[in-house]
């Protein structure tokens, strides 16, 4: 992870100057919020969002609402949130490849660094270097010297263009200097297939996907693709750790409002979201599902968005890739 950050830094509230009187901390919020989700109910950002939004309703004294709307890689809810009104009663929780790597690969309607702004990360989705336990690599090392003995003939699964687990390949290749081929599924449930049966030779799978088999063996976790190891895998190594300086591919899921809303309203948000992350319940909830807690301060989340944009921006462009 290139930003491991503090779980102690609380933007509180009621520290802060109120800018307007309507947003007076008695007076906000009035109604109930909503939670935009750009995917169907039951995948890990739909699960991430009802993990927590019961318990950040009770912190704001109304209920915040899961509302999915799904379709086109999740921009569909991210539009909507784009042209909500900016009260801080309409909220999206966004996956950092909405928010920094769909504007690069497509040509869309909004700009998310324009038409929204942060509230605070909201969890870690790790990723795992899997292959399948009959294959002969025990280390990411072996993996690598195995690609460059048979340059494009090792393949790896994604769950679709320009998604995690594929810009995770597209790095892996560029920083370990090795070629080897992409195979796009349409969700994380076909790619944990596809390895069991030997199709497909390695993934950069999300957790919650290929974690059980993991557990039962039949998948072997190579590395997590974060700078830090993860909490939920402490004996797994890091893919930095294992070969390749530097590699980082984060996973989290944030919070964002549209554009305008005031910083009263954001500062209670983000309070709100603090106390419902630091749950104990909502917390075992999340690591049994792979997702990691991880509130931030606005600004926080503002740095982490930042430097992601920063990095993604020069691959995403030498490697050419696009979605029409």
């Amino acid at each position: 992870m290139t930003l491991r950050l503090p779980r102690r830094a609380l933007i509180a509230a009621a520290t802060l100057p109120l800018a307007c009187p309507a947003l007076a901390q008695d007076a906000f919020p009035n109604r109930p919020l909503r939670m935009l989700v750009g995917f169907t109910p039951g995948g890990a950002v739909d699960i991430a969002a009802r993990s927590f939004t019961p318990k950040m309703g009770d912190a704001l004294g109304q209920p915040v609402i899961v509302d999915n709307r799904p379709g086109a890689g999740s921009n569909i809810a991210t539009e909507a949130a784009a042209r909500s009104p900016a009260d801080g009663h309409t909220l999206l929780l966004a996956t950092l490849g909405a928010l920094v790597v769909s504007p690069m690969v497509m040509r869309l309607a909004f700009d998310p660094q324009r038409d929204l702004v942060p509230v605070s990360i909201a969890v870690d989705l790790f990723n795992i270097l899997v292959v399948p336990a009959d294959r002969p690599w025990r280390s990411t090392a072996e993996l690598i010297a195995a690609a460059k003995a048979a340059p494009g003939r090792l393949s790896y699964g994604t769950s679709g263009i320009a998604g995690s687990p594929h810009l995770a390949g597209v790095l892996f290749d560029r920083m370990a200097g090795i070629e080897t081929v992409p195979v796009h599924y349409r969700g994380g449930a076909l790619i944990a297939t596809d390895l069991l049966s030997g199709r497909i030779d390695f993934s950069f799978a999300t957790a919650p996907s290929v974690l059980p088999h993991v557990q039962s063996g039949r998948l072997r976790a190579l590395a997590v693709p974060t700078i830090q190891r993860s909490r939920l895998l402490p004996d797994v190594p890091t893919v930095a750790e294992s070969g390749v300086p530097g590699f980082d591919v984060p996973g989290w899921y944030a919070v964002v409002a549209p554009r305008g809303t005031p910083e009263p309203a954001i500062a209670r948000l983000n309070a709100a979201m603090r106390a419902a992350l630091e749950d104990a319940e909502v917390t075992a909830t999340l690591n049994r599902n792979g997702l990691e807690p991880m509130p931030t301060t606005a600004t926080q989340f503002a740095a982490a968005w930042e430097a992601e944009r920063v990095k993604w921006e020069p691959i995403i462009r030498d490697s050419g890739i696009r979605i029409e």
